[in-house]
């Protein structure tokens, strides 16, 4: 459980950098910066899932 636990923040890592990514690249490739948006929404996205998931997947078990 406490690696699915580092796995989740490892997304938020993810979404940061693609942020910066996207950031960095803003000025000199819009197509590239925009796919680097999507992937950090994709990886924020995948964070909330995953807690969520995990959260009913314990509850489930507690039971």
């Amino acid at each position: 459980m406490k690696i699915q636990k580092i796995f989740h923040y490892a997304y938020i890592i993810f979404a940061v950098l693609f942020l910066y990514d996207a950031i960095s690249k803003w000025s000199d490739n819009r197509n590239g910066a925009y796919m680097s948006l999507l992937f950090a929404a994709l990886a924020t996205f995948m964070f909330f899932f995953r807690k969520r998931f995990s959260k009913k997947f314990e509850d489930r078990n507690n039971k």
